[in-house]
Formats: structure tokens, C-alpha cells, sequence
């Protein structure tokens, strides 16, 4: 680390602590050369793979896209903030998890649909019918329809335990 002071390379690390609940290290150095002492700040690079949009065009990754989209179709729903931060995290969690330098923006509209719907099933179809651009009423119900039947399929799987014999 060069000294911000006199520009020397040689600094030594005289104390280091964590920060921001562990996701960040503080550390006080002091110059080799002139002893001046300054503070640095250390946290992990976290990067999120580029957005191949429809078009083929390719752009960052934008979380404030990403929580506009769920926002808008959260709006008025009984959905706490701190429900949808979690979800944007486990969102870019899956994404950065993924390995992939390059994601398709269709990645990205599945991914934020299957939060929604697990956080508000109005909010899902909202989002669905925009994303999947229902052009009547009958691409509203199919949606629905699906939505109902896999509700029902996962009480089914989460509800049944197997019945222990009388003995």
C-alpha cells in the first residue's frame, strides 16, 4: 500500500479490525518512510455477471433495476422491505453463484419471478403478465391456474409425512 502522504511503498499494518457486521476489515497503517498513519478499508469484489439482453446487447448488472421491478410489482401488497431486500439478495446470491461471467435477461425475469412468487402470489402474476406479456384475459387465468396447482402441489409435499405404524 503506497503512503498517501509521501508516496512511499513500505507501510506496516499496526492494527486491523472487522467492520460492517464482518463484511469489511479496517486496518490503521503507519509509513515506513515519513511514520505518518492513515486508515484503510478492505472488502471483497463481488462481481455480478453481464445482462444479455433479447436484443443480444450486453449491460452491467443494475440492482436498482432489480429492485424497481420488484417494487413496482409489490406496490400496495403486504410485503415488508426488509422481505425484499432479502429476496434481491438471494436473487444476485443465485446469479453470482452461478459461475457465469454472462447471464440471459431471461435468467433474470425467472429469477425474480419465482421470489415473487413465493412472497405474494398477486404481486407473481402481476409481474408474470408483464414479463410473459398476456395479450387476454384466458393468459391471466392459465397463470393463475398453474400458480393454484403448484400451491396445492407443494402443501401436498410439505403437509405429508409418512404414518407411523401402531405398535
Amino acid at each position: 500500500m503506497h503512503c498517501p502522504f509521501c508516496g512511499a511503498e513500505d507501510t506496516k499494518v499496526i492494527d486491523s479490525r472487522l467492520v460492517a457486521d464482518g463484511d469489511q476489515v479496517r486496518r490503521r497503517r503507519e509509513c515506513l518512510s515519513c511514520s505518518e498513519r492513515f486508515t484503510t478499508f478492505e472488502s471483497a469484489e463481488l462481481v455480478m455477471p453481464r445482462i444479455v439482453k433479447r436484443d443480444g446487447t450486453r449491460e452491467p448488472f443494475n440492482e436498482d433495476k432489480l429492485r424497481s421491478g420488484l417494487q413496482r410489482a409489490l406496490e400496495k401488497r403486504p410485503v415488508s422491505t426488509e422481505e425484499i431486500e432479502a429476496g434481491i439478495s438471494r436473487i444476485m446470491h443465485r446469479l453470482r453463484s452461478s459461475g457465469e461471467r454472462e447471464v440471459p435477461s431471461r435468467t433474470v425475469g425467472e429469477e425474480v419471478m419465482r421470489e415473487l412468487r413465493s412472497m405474494d402470489a398477486v404481486a407473481y402474476v402481476r409481474f408474470a403478465s408483464v414479463y410473459r406479456d398476456f395479450q387476454d384475459v384466458s393468459e391471466f387465468q392459465d397463470e393463475i391456474r398453474r400458480l393454484k396447482n403448484s400451491r396445492r402441489d407443494d402443501d401436498a409435499v410439505t403437509t405429508s409425512e409418512p404414518r407411523k405404524r401402531g405398535g
